[in-house]
């Protein structure tokens, strides 16, 4: 850990190659984003906490996710804009491999939570006689704890292999936030092994969870397909496609970025920053808003709190 001794310190850059003069349009859309995602996913936590009735494994698994997109947009939202607005965007050593750290641990634990979602879909159109006996309350628990251990465990080996690299004393990190990839870029010396393991690691956090995602999902229709009531295709599809779309809008840009590197396809700094924010940060504004006009019971709970209804 000579970083340390070396007083290394990190300057976030954010979008290098937009004039300066369209400083100010970004930070005012950064700004906005962390307003809407605070706002939408704070309110969905409370809604869950403070109303018995939605005190049910589905909602449960939602108020973790907002959570963590919660959590994830507090820890690199903010240095950012700051960077914009007061030219605060120098972290040390240390503030920037925590950061790395939860910026990995929130995404992974995203991904773990979206296929425990899944398997919760499994059981309640699947086995619905015995979701109840199934999907306990210590269950829903125990699921959301590993869950979030594991995407702490997964991440460690990560920042343990980070931090035995060189970095210069002053280094400028051409993201929005510090994450392994960007830091591999300034690193001194050979890295190749290092962004192989690194690889590795993401690819079993990304695509370990997403084989078990559509396994759910592809069992569903065959359980459907072969129970022959297609009066509930209805209700499936209902069900099941506010979970599809938050997937894909957190898996399918993500998986765009793992075959453009594998291709070796050549994008502009910025373009790589732009999929990166766009991924990182429109599933937090979306989760919240999908579930709360598709959820009937966290829509009447809204409308009731906020007195729309009698």
């Amino acid at each position: 850990m000579a970083n340390f001794s070396q007083k290394v310190s990190f300057e976030l850059i954010g979008f290098s190659e937009v004039p300066e003069n369209y400083n100010l349009v970004l930070s005012f859309v950064m700004f906005t984003t962390y307003i809407i995602t605070v706002v939408a996913n704070g309110t969905v936590i409370l809604l869950i906490l403070v109303s018995h009735h939605l005190h049910q494994p589905m909602y449960i698994f939602i108020a973790n996710l907002a959570l963590s997109d919660l959590l994830f947009d507090n820890i690199t939202l903010p240095k950012i804009i700051a960077k914009y607005w007061f030219s605060a965007g120098r972290m040390s050593f240390l503030e920037c491999f925590v950061q790395m750290f939860l910026v990995h641990c929130f995404g992974s634990l995203d991904s773990l939570i979206l296929m425990v979602m899944a398997c919760d879909r499994y059981v309640a159109i699947c086995k619905p006689l015995r979701y109840s006996s199934i999907v306990t309350p210590r269950v829903t628990t125990i699921s959301c704890s590993i869950c979030w251990l594991l995407a702490m465990a997964s991440v460690f080996p990560m920042l343990i292999l980070m931090a035995q690299l060189s970095f210069p004393v002053q280094a400028k990190v051409f993201s929005c936030f510090c994450t392994t990839s960007a830091l591999l870029r300034l690193a001194s010396g050979e890295v190749t092994k290092t962004r192989e393991i690194l690889l590795i690691i993401a690819l079993w956090i990304l695509l370990t969870p997403l084989a078990i995602i559509l396994l759910s999902y592809i069992i569903i229709i065959i359980t459907m397909h072969l129970s022959g009531f297609s009066s509930s295709w209805q209700k499936v599809l209902y069900t099941c496609s506010t979970h599809l779309v938050v997937i894909s809008l957190y898996y399918i840009p993500r998986i765009f970025v793992y075959i453009s590197n594998y291709a070796k396809l050549i994008l502009q700094s910025d373009i790589n920053l732009l999929i990166l924010c766009i991924y990182s940060y429109l599933p937090h504004i979306a989760n919240p808003i999908i579930y709360c006009l598709r959820t009937e019971e966290i829509k009447k709970t809204f409308r009731k709190r906020m007195g729309l209804t009698e």
